[in-house]
């Protein structure tokens, strides 16, 4: 069992290890549409001295990541330069994916929500991906404001709701504490102590991953049904990165600029239809179908374990020396395969 654990868990944070290598422009690195996405209140309509944001447009959510970024910039000037060390890059690259993979589109195809045909900027309410990053823009976001980062108070901004199911959302920040107070407060904590000049670079990818899990957990069970929508490959898929990010959360990945736009290099491109066989789907890179392979197996673990490889991955990252050592052990194993791998 220990050895199974040991060989997967070490397969996995291959995968997350990627190296980081250099970007000539830090700008060639953001996300879909960032430069034309809002970037800062102002652009976003007013309404009684309020501002409104549609987070069902893609420019406007990503906005909301741009806004973010900016706000929180000064807080990650000693950890290197051009906010490359900003933690938060994690949640507009992800989103970012998600767009550009069309993973925002209309599952159900009842819409031209999210087509290239259609309405390519448009984010369906029926998308399991869109519904579960929602929480983990809105939250976020929220949470900034209300911790007074963003420079407007709590009462000044609210997000329009989707066209159905409207309940499921927290437009605001009292109604995010009333239905998701939780992860609010976890994500209250990770900006108390990124405003702290004692807080470490460590301290802060701890309270970030605490409060990025926790808004996962508090609302996957909302969105269970949409999987529906997708092909079995796709659900599949879903189902295992949901469980896979507990596991990152506990190595606490630096979620900064130029390691997460690596890593995504191994994300699928596109959604996963029925016939792809992993890791054998030929309009796939060979990265990107052994990243998919990883991200199954580390799934099926969990699985056959009952979430004991969880427990037991969770007890040995406890210590910032094993994840640093670990990290390192990967790192050189990821050194030897790059510089064996085909050009």
């Amino acid at each position: 069992m220990m050895a199974l654990l040991s060989s997967w868990a070490c397969i996995l944070i291959v995968c997350f290890s990627l190296s980081l290598g250099e970007a000539a422009n830090l700008s060639d690195l953001y996300p879909p549409l960032w430069e034309e996405s809002p970037g800062q209140f102002s652009e976003y309509r007013v309404e009684n001295g309020k501002y409104i944001i549609n987070p069902w447009i893609y420019p406007e959510r990503m906005g909301m990541y741009k806004i973010l970024l900016t706000q929180t910039a000064r807080y990650f000037e000693k950890f290197g330069p051009e906010n490359e060390n900003n933690i938060l890059w994690g949640l507009p690259l992800q989103h970012g994916w998600q767009y550009k993979s069309g993973r925002l589109a209309d599952p159900s195809q009842r819409t031209d929500c999210g087509y290239e045909s259609g309405d390519r900027l448009c984010i369906s309410v029926d998308s399991w991906w869109a519904d579960m990053n929602y929480f983990l823009c809105a939250v976020p976001f929220l949470a900034a404001v209300d911790s007074g980062i963003m420079g407007i108070s709590s009462d000044q901004v609210t997000l329009l709701p989707p066209p159905k199911d409207e309940m499921k959302f927290c437009v605001n920040v009292s109604a995010c504490q009333s239905s998701i107070s939780t992860a609010m407060r976890k994500w209250n904590i990770f900006y108390k102590h990124l405003q702290s000049p004692f807080s470490s670079f460590e301290d802060l990818l701890k309270y970030l991953w605490d409060a990025h899990t926790q808004s996962l957990h508090d609302v996957s069970e909302r969105f269970d049904h949409r999987l529906e929508y997708y092909s079995k490959p796709e659900a599949d898929f879903e189902r295992t990165w949901f469980v896979d990010v507990k596991y990152i959360g506990a190595l606490r990945l630096p979620t900064t600029l130029i390691r997460i736009h690596e890593l995504q290099k191994g994300l699928p491109p596109r959604m996963l239809v029925k016939g792809d066989r992993i890791p054998f789907i030929s309009d796939f890179s060979q990265r990107q179908n052994i990243f998919l392979f990883v991200l199954n197996l580390v799934g099926d673990v969990n699985n056959w374990t009952g979430s004991l490889s969880l427990t037991i991955w969770n007890y040995f990252m406890k210590t910032q020396n094993a994840r640093e050592k670990t990290l390192e052990f990967i790192e050189t194993i990821l050194e030897k395969f790059n510089s064996t791998s085909p050009k």
